[in-house]
Order: C-alpha cells, then structure tokens, then sequence
C-alpha cells in the first residue's frame, strides 16, 4: 500500500456550489480540479439527474452559475477574444452567458456595465444584482466608452500610487478595498439601475414575495463594527425603504423560511465577536423584530480540511421551515428549524456536511459531504426514511491503494474542561519500534478539527510520523462560553494543547518525546509563536500566517481595528501593556526552538509583518530560523493557494520536521 504523496492533492475533485433546479428535478454543481501547468484551478459545471451526472462546460473557468429556470443556467464568463482585450485594458464589465440543458453551446445572454458578485432572478424576467463600484465614480455603469476609457488612463497612471482615506483599506483575497462598496443594482431588460448610495455596503440579498431584502452598511472613514440595518426593495415599481434598524445586533446575514424574513446576528454583549448567532424574526410589514431561537451551537459547518476549493449553502428553506448546517464537537450536521424555533437534527454522521441543497418540490436533500476518511462526494438524504446514499465517486482513485490513516479519539481532562482530539497513527505502525510525531493546530480560533481528511496530515502520516491534533478551548463546536477566549489567548488553550500533547505521549509509548514537531496557522500560528516563547519541549516548529504583536496587528490587519480590541480586551490606546502581555513577541527571548515561518506577502487578515518580526526575533537570539514568503498569495494559502505554492509550502514545512525530528 503507497502513502499518500505530497502532489497528490493535484489529482482530487473539489466540489462546490450545489443547487436544485427551481423544479427540484435536478441539481448543478461545480467541480474543480488542479492543473499544474498553468498553475490554476480548473472549474466546469456539472449536473446531476437522479444519481447519474454530467459535465456541462470544459472550459475550466465556470465557477460559479444560478438558475435562470429550470432549463437554463447562467454563468459569467470571459470567453471571446473581444471580452479579453476589453478586461485587459481594464473595464469593468461582466458577460453572462446563457446555457440550454436541451443542448448547444452556451451564448452570451447580457452583459453588466460592472463587475458583478452576485445575481439574483427576479419575477418577469428581472434581477436583482450585486456589484462593485468605486465611491468616487459611483455612476461608472453609466458612462459612455470613451470617458470609461477615460477612467482606464486615469487608474493607468496612478498605478504606482495607492492613496487610503477609510479604513479597512484591504481585504484579504481582495485586494485594495479602499472606496470599494458592494452596490446593488436593479436589471430589468436593457434598463440597470443602481438602488443604493455610493457609500452603501450591501449583503445577503434574499426574495419573499417578490421584494427583496438586504443589509446594509453605510460609512465613510471607519467600518462600523456593529449595526443592523434591513432594506426593502419592490423590483415592479423600483422604490426603496429601510425595513427595520438598530445599533445592538453585530454581523447580520439575511435568510428566509417560506414567507418569514429571518436575521442571524449576535449582540455580542456576553462574549464578543465570536458569540454564536441567535435567530431573530423580522416581520416585513413592520420591521419589528422577535427573538425566535437562542443558539448556542453554531449554524455553520466548520470543520478544517485543506481539501475544499469553493462553497456554497448552509442553510436553505423548505416547506416553510429553515434547513441548516451545525458544527458540534469535530463535525457538521444537518438540522432543521420550525417556526416555533424549535431545531431538530435530520443528519448526525462523523464528518463533515460542507454544503446543502433543498427543494420543496424533492423529499431529498443533496449534499457535499466528507465522510468516512474520504474526499468531497455529492451524497443524497431521503427524509422520507433517513437514508444516506453516497452518489457519486470522483475521488475513489485518488486513493486507491493509498494509506489512509483512521483517526483515533482521545479526550483528557485539562482545567476543568474535557477536551476532545484524534490521533492518526504512521504508516506500517510497528509497535515495538519509536516514532516522530506533529501537533497541529487549527486557525480561528473559532474553527474545528475533526475525524476528516486532510492532506497535509495523511501526508505526514505516511511518511512515518504519529499527528495529534485537538480542539482547545476558544475553538467551535460547543457553546459560545467555551469558544471565549477573550483577553486570556495562550492561557487555557495553551494548557489544553499541553495537557492533550501529555495525554497522546501516555496513551502512545511508541512516540520518541524528544521527536516531536509542532505546527498551526492563523490561530494556529499564533499559538505556535506563543508555544515556542513558553516552552522547549517540541524539537521543531512551523508557524504559518501568524500573529506576534497584537499592537500592529491592530493598525495592520484587515479586521485588527475591531478583532484585536475584542480579543485582547483592550486597544493600544486604552491599554497596551494588556496587548503586549498576550503577544507572542514578547516572549521571543526565551525561544530554543528552531522555527519556520511561512506567510504569504498578500496576506491582510495576518500580515507578513507579523512573521517578520517573530522571525527576526529569533534570528537576534540566535534560534535557528527560516522563512518562507510566498509573493501573489494570501491568507488562503494552504486551502486554495495556486497549486505549485500549496506544494512548496508542504515541502517547506515537511523538509524542516525531516531536518530536526530524523
């Protein structure tokens, strides 16, 4: 049996984006796959009828589609080389294109003057769109081609100049965001309109009775981090109202369940930013709000795997009731929510559900799932009888004949909590003879590791290591008290990651405790740095797209503004001694550990500055040290990085455990 390889991951199948059909008869996705040579991803659109599939495009840039009926999907593409010069000469446009499921080639349907995120079908033939406009040349959609040209020579010459007057100024895997809003536009035959202010920031577009309804962020200098606002918008006269308002509830995201407008939001008021969402019913005609369920679990599934490329929904209507995704523990499951509030699980499987799909013309519920140590697979969910039937096989060669390790749970006891983990045993396990060994922690650190493939510790794994790897306090999965790690980072979590590497050591004598590595990102990555500053015991380290400095991080991050003064519980301004004491750096003088860092020079949720001065810190006390910037990659780097840098990365990280723990 083989062990899988490093460039494997080139050869799976990512699927994302699943929807029925409006008459529920059949559904669209989009598989993704690698191509190395051009050091992309390739999409298609795909169908599926029954349990059969089919692909539908071949040109490898379809990423995403809606349903304009059930006969036709659009898609946005560029695919003539017209569309190509107008794109490189730096319009902002999108072409929709439109493909018949009776058969043919797809066809330009419409083009949109902007360059659009979303659309939305609308009764008699109209949309509902969402696009990104400039603030200053919020109008751009209207201009004629030459003062569009015009503007071109203008970004044209400013290219070497970035000027920032608001902030956040970027946004990772966005690039400058600065002046950049989300606009909505009314698209109703040749006549586009845009609905809201230049300044207006618009999310989670949802239709009830023809109307749609959207949240809104209105500013000017600073994002605020907290505020709900609802607008109303009737496609059939074109007027606009704002339905309900208030300062109290923070992150809102719009759904609906049948007829009922409902918000997720949290007040935060208990346990900030990272507090699960409660469920608030909006009634449309008043814009008053109710309380309609108090959760504690989380309404998302996320359960960490670096084998997904693209989403899609986690949590649709259904016959007037809401079916959602919940992370409990180290998996996802399907629940359903009734009008009562009251929510019932439908699916509890170890694994993880990365994305739904429901109809109220199916009794099925389609699904992306990861389940039994296996890669992304479509799966069907009859709940008529509550069967589960996996339908589809992309990835079964993948690994065939591979190694796959089966995780193994362990729980201990640390500060009064039960903390819950997996361990993947190496390759040819012998038990007489002493292995090396990798903790890994998870980002977030509101995010969860589970009993899922993930390719960099199947990778370790059959090279000869032992993998822990855990879910601390401050991760998902639990209660919003449990995931509060607020003003105390590397206190708790930190004796849990201890106690639960002691409790693996006891549980498993084959593991040589002088041979063990440890690595994490985000999250993970801070917590490395904070590990490597308290302790010696680990022979090696590599820290990924981490946190150092809390106090930079405030000025430098895309969310360090609002997320570092909730974390730390406190701003540089108030107290920074309070978030100097929670920063990694401070503790750099008492680091032995040779350590790598990998970042990633675009990376604005944790910027390069942060490894830099973690690195450099190092290298003043004469610790072993290396890093390893990637140019062009982001915060994404190990998900959905391009594929010759995911591979580097691995080779980066796995020839510095070789080089410390063999």
């Amino acid at each position: 049996m083989k062990a899988v390889d490093m460039k494997d991951i080139l050869q799976y199948t990512f699927l994302s984006n699943l929807s029925y059909a409006p008459d529920g008869q059949r559904a669209a996705f989009v598989a993704s796959k690698a191509d190395e040579q051009e050091n992309t991803y390739s999409r298609c659109l795909w169908l599926l009828e029954g349990s059969k599939t089919k692909q539908l495009t071949a040109l490898g840039r379809e990423g995403t589609y809606v349903w304009e009926d059930s006969d036709h999907l659009l898609f946005p593409a560029v695919r003539t080389a017209a569309e190509k010069k107008r794109a490189e000469a730096g319009e902002q446009f999108t072409v929709w294109y439109r493909l018949s499921l009776s058969g043919g080639e797809a066809m330009p349907a419409f083009t949109l003057p902007f360059a659009c995120t979303g659309l939305v079908p609308l009764p008699e033939g109209r949309f509902a769109a969402l696009g990104i406009i400039d603030k200053a040349i919020p109008d751009y959609y209207q201009m004629t081609d030459e003062a569009r040209a015009k503007v071109a020579a203008d970004i044209k010459a400013e290219a070497d100049y970035e000027v920032f007057d608001e902030a956040p100024f970027w946004g990772n895997g966005e690039g400058i965001t600065n002046g950049k809003r989300q606009a909505l536009f009314l698209v109703d035959g040749d006549s586009i309109t845009r609905i809201t202010a230049p300044t207006e920031n618009v999310g989670s577009p949802v239709v009830i009775g023809g109307k749609v309804y959207y949240t809104v962020t209105d500013f000017v200098d600073l994002l605020p981090e907290c505020g709900l606002r609802i607008d109303e918008l009737d496609p059939a006269t074109g007027i606009r109202r704002t339905l309900c308002t208030g300062d109290s509830l923070c992150e809102p995201e719009l759904t609906k369940m049948g007829d009922t407008l409902l918000v997720l939001a949290s007040d935060g008021k208990r346990h900030g930013m990272n507090e699960n969402k409660f469920v608030w019913q909006v009634d449309t005609s008043s814009g008053a709000i109710r309380l309609l369920r108090a959760e504690e679990y989380s309404m998302y599934s996320i359960v960490g795997s670096d084998c997904r490329l693209g989403g899609g929904r986690q949590m649709q209507d259904k016959d007037g009731k809401l079916y959602f995704l919940t992370t409990r523990e180290g998996s996802s499951h399907l629940y359903r929510l009734d009008e009562t509030g009251e929510a019932v699980p439908m699916l509890e499987k170890d694994g993880s559900i990365d994305m739904i799909a429901v109809s109220d013309h199916s009794d099925t519920v389609l699904m992306t799932a990861m389940y039994d140590m296996r890669l992304q697979e479509l799966y069907a969910l009859s709940l008529q009888s509550g069967k589960l039937t996996r339908l589809t096989h992309f990835n079964d060669d993948c690994l065939k004949g591979r190694y796959v390790a089966c995780p193994e749970p362990v729980q201990v006891e640390s500060e009064g909590l039960t903390i819950g983990g997996w361990v993947l045993k190496p390759k040819d396990f012998d038990p007489h003879k002493s292995y090396p060994a990798i903790l890994d922690i998870h980002g977030g650190p509101k995010t969860v590791y589970g009993p899922v493939f993930m390719h960099e510790m199947q990778l370790w794994a059959g090279m000869g290591y032992f993998v822990l790897y855990c879910n601390p306090m401050g991760s998902d999965g639990r209660d919003s008290a449990f995931m509060d790690i607020r003003g105390h980072y590397g206190d708790t979590d930190y004796r849990n990651l201890m106690d639960f590497t002691d409790a693996v050591l006891a549980a498993y004598p084959q593991i040589d405790r002088a041979r063990v590595c440890e690595t994490g990102g985000s999250y993970g990555g801070f917590m490395t740095n904070w590990i490597i500053g308290h302790t010696d015991r680990f022979c090696c380290a590599a820290s990924q797209r981490s946190i150092s400095n809390w106090l930079s991080f405030h000025g430098t991050s895309d969310i360090g503004w609002c997320f570092a003064a909730d974390q730390c519980g406190a701003t540089p301004y108030t107290d920074y001694e309070k978030m100097w004491a929670q920063s990694p750096l401070k503790y750099a003088a008492h680091v032995k550990t040779p350590t790598l860092f990998i970042h990633s020079d675009e990376d604005y949720r944790c910027p390069l500055s942060e490894g830099l001065q973690m690195f450099t810190a190092l290298k003043e006390h004469g610790v072993p040290a290396r890093l390893c910037m990637f140019h062009g990659e982001n915060h994404e780097l190990s998900r959905s990085g391009k594929p010759k840098h995911r591979i580097r990365r691995l080779q980066e990280i796995t020839a510095w455990f070789e080089k410390y723990a063999k």
